[in-house]
């Protein structure tokens, strides 16, 4: 389908980060013309940019994904305190998405003594966590190594997906808007996200106080999508007063 393509076409391209028309044409064995047309597509979706030649990714999308490493050691306390409360909401049974971040990766120790479990993630970090604890069923998609999030993307992933029958999606975000909802800076695992939430009877977001009042490039969940939300303090009071209004439950640690 060309939906399809064009968003393997994005996520090459990013990967890649200046790709040739030539090099396009040859990957997705299209002509040049089908190329120009996805690429103007794309180009108005705002994700990538023609260069003499081909195309590149825009500034903003490679300065915001910030690498992996370098962001798990930003507020760990805080991130492990949000991952215990979040692992309470669990229950023998579920089948959960852990998402692909560094809050939620957290989750996997305080799972030990869950009972029939079915974890489904795309997140490498997760996956290895998982392996000391044989009571936890783990699923995950086949796709490309997205080597900045330690995470599997791809129209492989996303059809994977849309397999499954969640009870809850554990997502992570870059940013939290009033105006915007919940954000994320990689447009590359923009679809799977949204893809994961559309599939969860409860989504439950996890963020450390940092990200609110942020917008990152793209908005994957809207907060009257959001069943939870799970933060290490009191957001803002108008983050309050906007969660009462939509229905969502906010959860902080209690002394």
């Amino acid at each position: 389908m060309k939906s399809h393509r064009i968003q393997e076409i994005e996520n090459y391209i990013i990967q890649h980060e200046n790709v040739s028309l030539n090099t396009l044409c040859s990957v997705f064995d299209v002509s040049k013309n089908t190329i120009r047309r996805d690429i103007s597509e794309l180009e108005k979706k705002g994700s990538i940019k023609k260069v003499y030649g081909g195309v590149t990714i825009k500034n903003k999308a490679k300065k915001d994904t910030v690498p992996f490493a370098e962001r798990e050691i930003k507020n760990k306390s805080e991130k492990q305190i949000i991952a215990e409360i979040a692992s309470n909401l669990v229950n023998d049974g579920d089948i959960i998405f852990i998402d692909s971040g560094t809050t939620t990766m957290h989750m996997v120790p305080f799972l030990a003594d869950k009972k029939n479990l079915t974890i489904i993630t795309n997140n490498l970090n997760v996956l290895i966590s998982s392996l000391m604890y044989p009571n936890l069923n783990v699923l995950s998609p086949g796709g490309t190594l997205f080597r900045q999030t330690n995470s599997l993307i791809g129209i492989e992933a996303v059809n994977f997906l849309r397999n499954y029958n969640i009870c809850k999606a554990f997502m992570a975000t870059t940013g939290i808007s009033i105006s915007k909802g919940v954000t994320n800076s990689s447009s590359i695992e923009y679809q799977i996200k949204k893809t994961v939430v559309e599939k969860s009877d409860e989504v439950i977001i996890l963020a450390d106080s940092s990200k609110f009042d942020i917008t990152s490039l793209m908005t994957y969940c809207q907060l009257e999508e959001i069943d939870a939300l799970i933060t290490d303090k009191l957001p803002p009071k108008p983050f309050e007063t906007s969660f009462k209004e939509k229905n969502v439950e906010l959860l902080i640690p209690t002394d």
